[in-house]
């Protein structure tokens, strides 16, 4: 069988400005299919217009019901599928530049690969150029909207919002806080990552279309009095997320144990600092036991999983039936 290659959407010289009507094969959703059942979720068109005007979508509908202007630049897509942009919901940006580096397991990549590149993130040059790129990689990959730990840079955060901004991408991102357990050109300290969060927040949450996470990397990464600050940060911004990691290797697991010998498990961790609820971002999530996903599910926190890192690090599957139980 031979592949056809997707389409690549054309605008020339006397097309710019004009508005343009797309006519494919409409895929969206309006629920969880596995939860509101696929009919009531699901929204389909053989047969669809999707309207662009300067810039965005004016209007979606069957082909003959949508009221495209006489001047409009028409492309013939069917019988590809058009769908909104993607959401990735757990992605690294200092991490680009180390995909696919081999490691045995966490712990270890982290300290060979990850963290010497998060140093470089300091410089404001290297992060723009690595934004730009960012940024490309997702539309590229048709995602629109990405939750994303920056480094323990504030200046990491500053450039990706800014190119995000300029290029109308929505990130969900936030400044890493690390106080312990990483090299020294990589720890702020409990205080001084309250206040460089609490800047950026004030300078970017709510903006057009970025928001802000509060972004303690992990329980191996901060200190009690950081995640305390973390539970703070959310305290005094509500609106805002929180994005950090969770069970994703057993090695991991036990450190955290050694870590904080008075919880009773790593969830407990962070439900001690007051970091679970609808706006808080789990990675991972693998090695949870039952009571771990009650307290997930009670609080309403998000599970997210990450298959491609979790195959290729050798860290487990992520349990979406037990999730789905939960």
């Amino acid at each position: 069988m031979v592949r056809q290659r997707r389409p690549k959407l054309s605008e020339t010289a006397t097309d710019q400005g004009r508005p343009r009507a797309l006519r494919g094969r409409l895929l969206s959703f309006r629920d969880d299919p596995r939860v509101a059942g696929e009919p009531a979720a699901t929204v389909y068109e053989e047969d669809g217009v999707l309207l662009i005007v300067d810039g965005r979508i004016a209007a979606v509908g069957p082909h003959g019901a949508v009221a495209v202007p006489e001047d409009a630049v028409w492309e013939d897509l069917r019988p590809w599928l058009l769908t909104p942009g993607f959401i990735d919901a757990h992605i690294h940006f200092p991490q680009t530049q180390v995909i696919a580096s081999y490691g045995a397991q966490l712990l270890d990549w982290l300290e060979r690969y990850t963290f010497p590149a998060e140093m470089r993130y300091g410089d404001r040059a290297h992060v723009e150029r690595c934004a730009r790129f960012f940024v490309d990689e997702l539309l590229r990959n048709g995602t629109t909207t990405a939750v994303v730990y920056g480094s323990v840079h504030p200046q990491s955060v500053d450039g990706l919002f800014a190119e995000a901004e300029r290029r109308g991408v929505r990130l969900i991102a936030g400044k890493v806080m690390m106080d312990r357990n990483a090299p020294d050109g990589l720890l702020d300290d409990a205080q001084r990552g309250y206040d460089d969060s609490e800047a950026l927040i004030a300078r970017w949450h709510g903006r057009g279309r970025a928001l802000y996470a509060v972004t303690p990397r992990f329980a191996i990464t901060s200190t009690p009095a950081q995640l305390d600050a973390a539970g703070a940060l959310l305290k005094a911004h509500p609106s805002c997320y929180l994005q950090t990691h969770l069970s994703e290797n057993t090695d991991e697991i036990a450190k955290v144990r050694d870590l904080h010998p008075d919880s009773a498990s790593y969830t407990d961790v962070y439900a001690g600092f007051g970091l679970l609820g609808p706006r808080s971002l789990f990675g991972h999530c693998i090695h949870l036991d039952e009571r771990e996903w009650r307290l997930l599910a009670d609080s309403r926190s998000i599970a997210v999983t990450c298959p491609t890192s979790n195959r290729f690090l050798g860290s487990g599957h992520f349990n979406f039936a037990r999730a789905g139980d939960a």
